[in-house]
């Protein structure tokens, strides 16, 4: 099979771009051809704001590429990932328009939240979820803080589902858990158009030992992430239980200066995937305390991959990733003092916790392996093709 895989880069890489990389080298490693067509939001720097407001809502440069793309390469179907704000849904018209079956992969909220994560003000917020115009977010600044932004995103969510773009361009909508799946189909998503497909992660970790006498946090230091809330748990439980924190993001100095005012607190900054795994491998749990729906966090399958267990917030997306007393524990979104409970519960039962070990490893063997991955995306492809 011939893809045309399709991605709009973050400035500074996210998961999201690693996700694409990941899936294009594992179809071309299983022999399919794939053509990338990308583009970059460095490029965004060097336009004015008219301009990069235009291409936002409609970008005729990708419009008239990706065409020529597709007449050259004649794929069997496209692949979209991230087509904001550079690619634009133009892009996915191109490919309509040339016949060719469109797939997207929804890895946020953003057809129906400014922001893309039904979050604000450090807790979950829907007010712009079925509204025709999402006025609401303008008007509290949701996208990086500025209304011109926000205004931005605020018109192309409108002309779009005026349009019926999000309704009728792509034959096949990828959402990554099941609770994602429902919530589009509450927003308005055609349910027949939505298929649940989670990420992978390949090469295969293996197992680690958990033998480091520590829990983990690993993740972007922000505030719907959850950080207050780690924080202030970490207070209440003291130096009973060592914690090290990775990450990077804008949180940085609240979680260095709990770091010097709480002894039991590592801070390690950002660190490469390898260090990552290392550390996932001996830690006894991974924390995971994000106060915002998520999507599905690379993260926790890694941590399956290494048998580590999570403790998570009980909410959106993680309450069905995570099973409580399988794969690891749910606690009270928000609540400190339950996180601090259920962080004490797992390193006070070591065969409790040797049990979630072997299961969480079991969860990423029956569901998040390139084999299992791959087998699953064709499928897509072939129902995209079917119903074009």
């Amino acid at each position: 099979m011939h893809i045309l895989a399709s991605h709009n880069y973050y400035r500074q890489r996210g998961g999201e771009d690693a996700v694409f990389e990941a899936s294009a080298a594992l179809l071309e490693s299983r022999g399919h051809r794939v053509s990338r067509f990308t583009m970059h939001n460095d490029t965004a720097t060097s336009m004015n704001r008219i301009a990069l407001a235009a291409s936002t809502l409609w970008n005729p440069n990708a419009y008239r590429k990706l065409q020529e793309t597709i007449r050259r390469d004649r794929p069997d179907v496209a692949h979209f990932m991230n087509t904001f704000p550079l690619l634009s849904p133009a892009a996915l018209y191109a490919a309509r328009d040339s016949g060719v079956p469109v797939v997207q992969t929804l890895h946020n909220y953003r057809l129906f939240c400014i922001n893309g994560l039904f979050f604000r003000d450090g807790h979950v917020c829907e007010t712009c979820a079925n509204k025709s115009v999402p006025w609401p977010g303008v008007r509290r600044v949701c996208y990086r803080g500025s209304v011109p932004a926000s205004a931005v995103v605020c018109v192309l969510n409108s002309v779009h589902r005026l349009l019926g773009t999000w309704d009728q361009v792509a034959g096949v909508y990828i959402a990554l858990t099941d609770f994602a799946r429902d919530k589009f189909i509450e927003c308005g998503l055609p349910p027949e158009k939505l298929v649940v497909h989670p990420n992978f992660l390949y090469p295969d970790p293996g197992a680690g030992a958990g033998d480091g006498d520590f829990a983990l946090f690993v993740g972007r230091l922000s505030e719907e992430k959850g950080l207050p809330v780690l924080l202030e748990a970490w207070r209440s439980l003291g130096p009973r239980v060592p914690l090290k924190i990775v990450g990077g993001g804008p949180l940085l100095e609240t979680v260095a200066s709990g770091a010097r005012e709480q002894s039991a607190i590592e801070y390690l900054g950002p660190r490469p995937a390898c260090d990552v795994i290392a550390l996932m491998k001996r830690a006894k749990v991974l924390v995971f305390p994000s106060t915002c729906y998520e999507g599905l966090p690379m993260t926790i399958i890694e941590a399956f991959a290494t048998a580590l267990p999570v403790i998570t917030s009980n909410l959106g997306s993680m309450s069905s990733l995570i099973a409580h007393e399988r794969t690891g524990l749910h606690f009270r979104p928000g609540d400190a003092g339950d996180l601090a409970s259920k962080v004490e519960w797992a390193f006070s039962h070591p065969a409790e916790l040797a049990h979630m070990r072997r299961e969480a490893r079991y969860e990423f063997e029956t569901r998040y392996t390139a084999e299992i991955h791959h087998r699953r995306l064709l499928e897509i492809y072939e129902r995209a093709i079917r119903n074009r």
